[in-house]
């Protein structure tokens, strides 16, 4: 339901009038710092688009992560098969 909830929410984000889209005057971006934590997550996060159908059901990381670490055992015995036949 969340992934639904998201869709339409960018949806309605880029139907948005020029005028609307632009920042409000109350943001003061003054005192920030560009790429601030950029050295932090380079090279251990990796953004992956999820289909709609699959987003309905993993609708947050952890959710995502605990299905694939269920299907590591799987994987590692696949490769040890096509790596040893």
């Amino acid at each position: 339901m969340r992934g639904l909830q998201r869709q339409a929410r960018d949806d309605n984000m880029n139907n948005r009038p020029d005028d609307e889209a632009e920042m409000l005057d109350e943001y003061d971006f003054s005192g920030g710092v560009r790429g601030k934590f950029a050295d932090r997550v380079a090279g251990r996060t990796h953004v992956v688009v999820l289909e709609p159908d699959v987003a309905e059901v993993f609708t947050d990381s952890e959710s995502v992560n605990s299905a694939l670490r269920g299907l590591l055992p799987v994987i590692e015995q696949q490769i040890e098969k096509t790596q040893n036949p």
